[in-house]
């Protein structure tokens, strides 16, 4: 039963970048966030109250509650980032890259945790590494016209690969700090600090004006992605609980597969052939982390 869960982690959240990348579009990246981060905190602070883990949350001592609010910080700017470079960039282009936070991942697990580097594990790295450079082939500029837009040709590469460091330093934190504390209150209390980070981002920049001319559309793709994001998690904790995480993590990094999918269908993101090549690259290096 466990696996039906992971892949509907998988699902859900492949789902998640196609429906916030419709919200974006006409509305400011950083308030999309704060504003589906409403939705996945209720979602998260849901899933405690079902566990009923929400009396040990005086028990958390003051080093974990430390890492957990660094860790939130670092997942907050993972989705501010990613968020901005999915309204900047293509889907395709922009998850391939969040899903390189893997190499990332093991790379300071490495040199921080002293977390050994099977021969497996480098293979993976190094086929994930190519495909992402596979799938990010620029396009072939049009000799005829003039205009450009340097702000979305290369803006979003860099917000993309802060994005992939910000979920790197997530699992980094989380596995050095976050001790003897329940999995959903833990997600709970960094979700809140999400919450808590993004809103100062939107009144910082004074963006809360336009929340006003937010479309009836808009609104409605916003909603739906805090929506999945929270079904994601609710799936993928609860294949956790029952599956090894060395099986349920590298599932729910399949998300890319239906990311792509939709983005043909929906956002007609093509693929050209050293792309699909990469995506190949990609999915065999993570079901490599399987073994």
């Amino acid at each position: 039963m466990w696996v039906l869960f992971a892949f509907g982690s998988a699902l859900f959240a492949g789902i998640t970048a196609i429906l916030a990348k419709l919200g974006i579009e006409k509305t400011d990246s950083y308030l999309v966030t704060a504003l589906r981060t409403v939705i996945v905190v209720l979602f998260a602070w849901i899933m405690v109250l079902v566990a009923g883990s929400f009396d040990s949350i005086t028990a958390i001592s003051g080093k974990t509650f430390l890492f957990l609010v660094l860790s939130g910080l670092a997942t907050g700017g993972s989705w501010i980032c990613y968020f901005k470079a999915l309204q900047l960039g293509d889907v395709n282009k922009v998850v391939s890259i969040d899903k390189s936070s893997t190499i990332l991942t093991m790379l300071f697990a490495f040199l921080f945790l002293k977390e050994g580097l099977s021969g497996i594990k480098v293979l993976a790295m190094v086929l994930i590494g190519s495909g992402t450079y596979l799938m990010l082939e620029r396009k072939r500029k049009n000799p005829v016209s003039t205009v450009t837009n340097p702000e979305k040709s290369r803006t979003w590469l860099i917000y993309a690969l802060l994005s992939a460091v910000f979920a790197s330093l997530t699992a980094i934190l989380g596995k050095v700090g976050i001790t003897g504390v329940e999995s959903n209150l833990g997600t709970a209390i960094r979700t809140l600090v999400v919450l808590i980070m993004a809103w100062l981002m939107v009144f910082g920049l004074h963006r809360q004006k336009e929340i006003k001319k937010i479309e009836r559309r808009s609104w409605i793709f916003i909603l739906l992605s805090g929506l999945t994001t929270g079904l994601s998690w609710l799936c993928y904790y609860r294949a956790l609980q029952d599956g090894p995480a060395g099986v349920v993590v590298p599932i729910d990094k399949l998300s890319i597969l239906v990311t792509v999918f939709f983005a043909y269908f929906v956002l007609k993101e093509k693929l050209k052939k050293k792309a699909v090549l990469g995506l190949i690259f990609i999915v065999v290096g993570t079901l490599a982390l399987l073994i």
